[in-house]
């Protein structure tokens, strides 16, 4: 039996899609949060030093310490069943997470940017531009699938991925997923699994 523990900020931030996988697996898991001032203390202990990073500590009180958030959900895809099945879907899973990637990077990017005028530009290139071509890649991938998930196995992480990805997006949120429909229906199905469900009516309420 493994003791899992994820350490990162008080947010969902790069740790929920961590959370997630744990929830959907219906594995119990530390969440280990901290705030900015505590983050001194915790860094000392994680392998890269970054968060998140996730402490695994196995019967035998061996430790194995892992950072940097799509390598966790990789790894803990894999332990729970949630990676794809065989060489070909799983390749397409890795393809899917690292596009979903790009974009919860650039929603990140303007979320936190700083000078207002070079966050205004970057808010309409993302809005005009970036969602609406990841959002078509991503409607035509689910569109072709036999589950309403990215793959016809069934649910993977990048479906986590996205779901915690389309949190992020600003009050045009509803608006932007009536033009996808698939999309839509996926994050609906996504929501509407009961380990999730739980899962967000229950997390700590954060800005991000």
């Amino acid at each position: 039996m493994v003791n899992y523990k994820l350490y990162y900020f008080n947010a969902r931030g790069r740790a929920e899609l961590i959370r997630l996988i744990f929830a959907t697996a219906a594995q119990e898991f530390e969440d280990i949060r901290f705030e900015m001032n505590e983050w001194p203390e915790y860094k000392k202990k994680a392998p890269l030093g970054q968060a998140p990073f996730l402490e695994m500590i196995d019967d035998k009180d061996r430790v194995f310490r892992l950072g940097q958030s799509l390598s966790i959900a990789r790894y803990l895809a894999r332990i729970f069943g949630i990676a794809g099945v065989g060489k070909e879907e799983q390749a397409e899973v890795e393809s899917y997470g690292d596009l979903i990637s790009d974009l919860f990077n650039e929603l990140a990017k303007v979320r936190f940017e700083k000078d207002e005028n070079l966050k205004s530009k970057l808010h309409t290139r993302l809005y005009d531009e970036i969602i609406p071509k990841n959002l078509q890649i991503l409607e035509d991938i689910v569109a072709r699938s036999a589950t309403e998930y990215l793959c016809n196995s069934g649910i993977t992480w990048p479906d986590l991925f996205l779901f915690c990805t389309l949190e992020w997006l600003d009050e045009k949120r509803n608006a932007i997923l009536d033009k996808y429909p698939h999309v839509k229906a996926l994050e609906a199905k996504v929501r509407g699994n009961p380990k999730i469900a739980e899962w967000v009516i229950n997390r700590p309420k954060t800005e991000i």
